[in-house]
């Protein structure tokens, strides 16, 4: 069973910065892309950043330019390196990894980790 495992979450205050991890139990290439997700409450679930097997990057408008998106496939880990956050960016992140799987796609999610930015 392949699990993806955050970490990295934590109380910052505005302005400042973290990084989340997402290791990937079995092999990251499994994975295409490999992205992470946030939900604050009461909203919906909506996409932050992926990124491809080749790297290929992709962002939400909110973060692009703040946050960056990498991966370590010796590792078998993806980062979400998160700068100048703001308090509308606090919210529950989820790892994510999109498998390829004949004609669909299968879904796989980490647990979570939560990141509050206040003062």
């Amino acid at each position: 069973q392949v699990q993806l495992v955050e970490s990295g979450g934590g109380l910052v205050q505005p302005g400042g910065s973290l990084r989340l991890s997402c290791v990937v139990s079995g092999s990251i290439f499994m994975f295409n892309p490999m992205g992470w997700y946030r939900q604050a409450p009461g909203k919906e679930r909506e996409l932050v950043a992926d990124i491809t097997r080749a790297n290929f990057t992709n962002y939400s408008n909110s973060v692009k330019g703040r946050f960056t998106i990498s991966r370590d496939d010796a590792k078998n880990t993806v980062y979400l390196q998160m700068n100048s956050l703001k308090p509308e960016d606090t919210a529950v992140y989820y790892c994510n990894g999109q498998q390829p799987y004949g004609w669909a796609t299968r879904e796989y999610w980490g647990q979570g980790t939560q990141v509050t930015v206040s003062s």
